[in-house]
């Protein structure tokens, strides 16, 4: 059951400073990747270091917010941005079907196999199939809450396609992590409880619920990945939020221990998001952490 309650989503606090170079609104590219179409952006100088960037449950790319994305490419990066499956301008999955929560949660319980309409392993191939299509051999690897899972499988599955790996209140799904707080489990339920007008509303700010079931599937499926998260060998930089109710910081501090010679820091008022106090710094550690990977 604990896997089931780590899920998690980045919610609204990121950086929304306006800088030349980005907008969170600007145009995407849409291209057939993996048999299904995948939109996505770039910013920054095309021949600079490329950093991937990947999102959480439900979220599209608009969550990064311009301050994150401006001051990686203030600092000599080509960030690239994608919408997931499900989410965004990326294609809408509803043919799939929509699991049935409680059944699904039950069968977990149980110890059976649940039934997930695509896993995190096919998100991460949606990830490298991007940069695929854009000409590029090797990213750093960034990913935030769920996307952090999907950045660790890039990492771990196509280690070629790695430069270094930063892994954002994320999680390894090992069940003896603690659960997330009653609070945070009541924001989620309330995303996924959305009304049809809420709905609308949450799609300007980035936020797909439909895609909800069958991302929490695609999570819930995978497991414990702790093996998978240990195989890492690129260099891994974790960052997580002190007051991380979501995610509690063990969570990090797991993917930390797994990961061998792995840096572990942690934020003094930083939750489940990205608030705009720490954004200046969450970018000075990644940057550092790039240059000193390249």
């Amino acid at each position: 059951m604990k896997l089931v309650q780590v899920v998690f989503i980045v919610l609204l606090s990121f950086a929304t400073t306006i800088h030349a170079d980005y907008s969170r609104d600007q145009s995407m590219t849409v291209a057939s990747l993996n048999s299904i179409d995948i939109a996505y952006t770039t910013v920054g100088n095309k021949n600079a270091p490329a950093v991937l960037m990947v999102m959480g449950l439900t979220g599209s790319h608009r969550l990064w917010g311009e301050g994150l994305i401006d001051g990686l490419v203030d600092a000599g990066y080509r960030v690239i941005l994608f919408d997931n499956r499900d989410t965004g301008e990326s294609a809408r999955l509803n043919a799939l079907g929509e699991p049935t929560l409680w059944w699904q949660l039950l069968k977990n319980t149980v110890g059976l196999e649940v039934d997930a309409p695509y896993s995190l392993n096919d998100m991460a191939a949606d990830g490298v199939a991007v940069l695929d299509e854009l000409g590029i051999v090797r990213a750093h690897i960034v990913g935030a809450s769920m996307g952090g899972m999907i950045a660790q499988i890039i990492a771990a599955e196509y280690p070629n396609r790695a430069e270094s790996l930063v892994s954002i209140m994320s999680t390894t799904g090992a069940p003896h992590l603690p659960s997330p707080e009653s609070e945070a489990q009541s924001d989620l339920q309330g995303i996924a409880d959305t009304s049809e007008e809420g709905e609308a509303k949450m799609h300007k700010m980035g936020i797909y619920p439909k895609a909800m079931p069958r991302q929490l599937m695609a999570i819930i499926s995978a497991g414990d990945r702790s093996e998978q998260v240990r195989s890492i060998e690129v260099p891994t930089l974790v960052l997580h939020g002190e007051d991380d109710t979501l995610l509690p910081p063990p969570h990090g501090a797991h993917t930390h221990e797994l990961i061998a010679g792995s840096k572990y820091i942690t934020y003094a008022g930083m939750g489940h998001n990205m608030p705009p106090q720490v954004v200046p710094e969450l970018v000075v550690a990644m940057t550092r952490h790039f240059a000193g990977n390249q």
